[in-house]
């Protein structure tokens, strides 16, 4: 009895130190950590890696509806999870920045949370540039933008000019016409005088197409009114004709770009570029504080850049926004122009109908997504997202989120008619010209043929004479009369 209760306390004790010895293995097995913050902060959630994802707060990229996160960098989000198979968990940004190097020598914004591993990736409209790309890595760009100037309309309207009928024709067509027209009277004039037709007698009748009245001629069927005299010769109502249809095609093309430069309200901007930027005093000028932006005019080599890095770096409390919101409603409030990605300024001029983006767009670079160096996931990502752009996602998800009612009007821009959209009815009217030259030169010809087997004469000879006598008509009466009066 006594062997068997010795027995049963030695089996308790030892199955007593062995639970302890296995708690305790199981204790210090888990204070060595699986995986390390280092290697990338992955924690393993129903099978799958998640990922602490930093963005920022931006229409359309990322949007807070409804107490949760959408927009265009949530999509794009959703679309890499589920390709990759990765679970992620969204945090904004603390301090609200994208990523610039403090003074301090620190990183602020999502770039700064990366580098603290606070974030083990960044999605969000953020700027693939030198500076970043030594510190983190980035994937190929999702989105392809610029710099640009955003503007609005009533501040950047010119005044309507003294000259502003000219306004629907560019300088170069003015020019073309203007030759046109003299050039018409000019070969009016030549075969009036050329065509027998026109005038049986050259010696003692007065030819009507003078130079004075072809001019008059030419300026009548201008303006659609019928004047004096009136073409008698083929040749003579050929030129005429292609004139008419020349003016009528010219007349309707006027008027229906005089009629959208009305319906337009407002001429060519006269901001363009930069550099009628700088060069004008009514509009202040500024960029996001610590902005890729900012930093491309600060090092860049451009006299007109380095002029607008000045100015801004002179006012940064003035000048300078702290949000993209921000500077959309400044731009609308006051003489404010903002510099920054072109694409977001297209989609805030399709949001407001009053904001317009100059045509000029400078540094070409693309928006990526921010990883640690040497990180795994960069090159995975960089796979997903060329394939969602050969499949065609991208170009879906920019059409849903930029899609808007006012889109189409943003891009509705007069402006005036070159001389190319003419370029056919200024050769149909050389051709009327040439053709009717060519018909006074037969009907003079054929005349010259007859009356050359009367005098007996060589056609050449009959037709010289005749010519010399039709373009010389006033020298030869004038000759004579000073020939009678000395008679006398």
């Amino acid at each position: 009895m006594d062997k068997g209760l010795h027995f049963m306390f030695f089996v308790i004790t030892t199955m007593l130190l062995l639970r302890e010895s296995s708690q305790t293995g199981e204790k210090n097995d888990a204070e060595i950590p699986a995986v390390s913050k280092s290697d990338f902060g992955l924690l393993y959630k129903e099978g799958r890696p998640t990922l602490t994802v930093t963005t920022i707060l931006e229409d359309p990229y990322v949007m807070v509806r409804s107490a949760e996160l959408e927009g265009y960098c949530i999509d794009l989000l959703t679309a890499l999870a589920a390709m990759l198979h990765f679970s992620y968990r969204v945090k904004v940004v603390g301090d609200g920045q994208y990523g610039a190097l403090s003074p301090g020598g620190n990183w602020t914004g999502m770039v700064g949370e990366i580098l603290r591993q606070e974030a083990d990736i960044a999605v969000a409209p953020l700027t693939v540039t030198s500076a970043r790309e030594e510190v983190v890595s980035f994937t190929t760009p999702f989105l392809q933008t610029g710099i640009g100037i955003l503007l609005r309309k009533d501040t950047v309207s010119q005044e309507m000019s003294f000259f502003h009928f000219l306004a629907p024709f560019s300088k170069e067509t003015w020019t073309g016409l203007l030759f046109a027209y003299v050039l018409t009277c000019i070969c009016l004039f030549l075969v009036a005088r050329l065509s027998p037709c026109e005038w049986n007698e050259p010696k003692n009748e007065e030819n009507h197409f003078t130079f004075l009245n072809s001019l008059w001629f030419g300026a009548g069927a201008l303006a659609l009114q019928g004047v004096t005299p009136r073409p008698k010769a083929l040749s003579v109502r050929v030129v005429a004709a292609v004139w008419w249809l020349f003016t009528i095609a010219l007349l309707a093309a006027y008027i229906a770009n005089f009629t959208a430069l009305l319906s337009s309200g407002s001429e060519q901007l006269p901001i363009q570029t930069f550099e009628d930027l700088v060069k004008q005093r009514n509009l202040e000028f500024g960029t996001l504080d610590g902005s890729s932006t900012f930093y491309f005019f600060k090092n860049s080599k451009n006299p007109i850049h380095q002029m607008i890095y000045e100015y801004m770096d002179k006012r940064r409390d003035h000048v300078l926004v702290k949000t993209y919101q921000e500077a959309v409603q400044r731009v609308m409030e006051s003489n404010y122009a903002f510099i920054g990605e072109s694409i977001s300024q297209d989609l805030a001029a399709a949001r407001h109908c009053n904001l317009i983006r100059a045509p000029e767009v400078i540094g070409a670079r693309g928006f990526g997504i921010a990883t640690p160096q040497a990180s795994p996931w960069t090159k995975k990502l960089s796979i997903a997202v060329l394939k969602l752009r050969e499949s065609g996602d991208l170009d879906y998800l920019r059409n849903k989120w930029w899609e808007t009612s006012c889109l189409h009007k943003s891009r509705d821009r007069w402006s005036p008619l070159q001389p190319q959209a003419l370029g056919g009815l200024f050769l149909t009217l050389a051709i009327g010209l040439a053709l009717g030259v060519i018909a006074a030169v037969v009907e003079l010809s054929n005349k010259c043929r007859h009356a050359a087997g009367h005098v007996k004469k060589s056609c050449c000879s009959v037709f010289t004479e005749e010519l010399c006598t039709r373009l010389r008509i006033k020298d030869n009466s004038r000759q004579s009369q000073e020939t009678s009066g000395r008679a006398n």
